[in-house]
């Protein structure tokens, strides 16, 4: 007995429970750069549902590209108001490196991230202009799968809910791309090598987020261009061009928005809404956010096919 009770002592003192209770939690992350304001829409429905919540900022106020960002004081006045149980952490680093691309410093932050969230736990990352119609179903669908957690590196897995990307916004509402696009939200392991893309095998649900992607002002979305990390693969001259053009009386005839590959968005539709909530509201209402369980059974079986023997 003796024995058994200084075994336990022993593992008390080297922190083995603590280990126990600090993993498996639902950790989130925010890269928080220019578009800061952003994140007053995007923490709101994950603040609940959510262990820890990770705003990355850099020590210097640098971008990737390494312009100068500045962030007013009132914005971490409303996360000390808004942080009522004391979930949110601030994490202060340099993620700006001269002689990296801006794509390498996304990636080289994320992966610092995902350390100071900690292994073991779900690793959920998120810009700031994404926002869950319902993160309680996605945190469900995690923590039915815990078991990824074991092991992680053994078995990395991205997990993909979708999104509707905003394209742009009119005073009435909004102009949105027409389908539903796949975002690595969550994984298991940060084996990040393109913006959060892991080159894993990715585990679909039907969990949906909104995308303000370049609904902004002309001037802010230019911002974003420059200094995202995929400020070198855009022409931004002919994309500005077509944004420019759009109104709601030509939409419908107009095809190819995507910033890279132009017909990748194909077709923009539009939504009522004088603001986030309101569209929130909206999209909920409609059958845009649906994702069928045949859709989501194919997609993940090929993925089982695609990494079985890997």
């Amino acid at each position: 007995l003796l024995r058994c009770t200084k075994i336990l002592d022993l593992f008390i003192s080297c922190d083995y429970f603590t280990t126990l209770n600090s993993m498996n939690k639902i950790q989130v992350g925010f890269l928080v750069s220019y578009d800061y304001e952003l994140l007053k829409n995007a923490i709101p429905p994950i603040y609940e549902d959510s262990d820890t919540i990770f705003l990355a900022i850099d020590q210097r106020r640098k971008t990737w590209k390494g312009s100068d960002i500045a962030i007013d004081a009132s914005f971490f006045e409303w996360i000390k108001n808004f942080d009522t149980a004391n979930k949110i952490e601030i994490f202060e680093d340099d993620f700006y490196v001269e002689g990296l691309s801006t794509m390498e410093c996304e990636v080289r932050e994320r992966k610092m991230l995902a350390e100071k969230m900690g292994i073991g736990n779900w690793l959920i990352q998120l810009d700031s202009d994404e926002y869950f119609l319902d993160f309680k179903k996605f945190v469900k669908f995690l923590k039915r799968n815990n078991h990824y957690l074991q092991n992680p590196e053994e078995h990395i897995v991205q997990i993909c809910p979708f999104k509707i990307n905003l394209y742009k916004n009119s005073e009435e509402g909004v102009f949105y791309v027409d389908q539903l696009d796949k975002f690595m939200a969550a994984t298991n392991y940060p084996n990040y090598k393109i913006g959060r893309h892991g080159k894993c095998r990715s585990i679909y649900t039907d969990s949906v987020a909104l995308h303000e992607c370049l609904s902004r002002t002309r001037e802010d979305l230019i911002v974003k261009l420059e200094n995202w990390g995929h400020n070198t693969d855009i022409d931004q001259e002919a994309f500005m061009a077509k944004w420019d053009s759009v109104n709601t009386g030509n939409y419908k005839s107009l095809q190819g928005f995507f910033y890279l590959n132009p017909m990748e968005w194909k077709d923009l539709e539009y939504m009522p809404g004088k603001n986030i909530a309101e569209l929130l509201q909206n999209f909920k209402k409609s059958s845009k956010i649906k994702v069928s369980s045949f859709f989501l059974w194919k997609k993940n079986l090929g993925q089982r096919l695609k990494f079985l023997f890997k």
